[in-house]
């Protein structure tokens, strides 16, 4: 879930910066879960990280344990944490 900021109560969510600073140590580890804005959790491996592609919204691509690959936009991540 996204989280609020208690004083001003406006929706917390992760820069498109952070986010690749954050997912990039993370790159093909597993383990690691992300929570979308609309409450999503995604859980497996870090596979891809499109962040260079012009006219393209950067995302990751999470490989969960039953071998499904989601694809999420970066402006979607409300939380990203690592398990290992």
């Amino acid at each position: 879930m996204p989280k609020r900021d208690e004083q001003r109560g406006e929706l917390k969510t992760v820069e498109i910066t952070k986010a690749l600073a954050a997912l990039q140590p993370l790159y093909g580890k597993d383990n690691v879960e992300i929570v979308t804005l609309d409450g999503r959790r995604v859980r497996g491996t870090v596979r891809s990280m499109k962040t260079t592609q012009a006219l393209t919204t950067p995302s990751v691509k999470i490989e969960c344990a039953n071998g499904e690959i989601i694809k999420i936009p970066f402006p979607s991540i409300a939380e990203i944490t690592d398990y290992n």
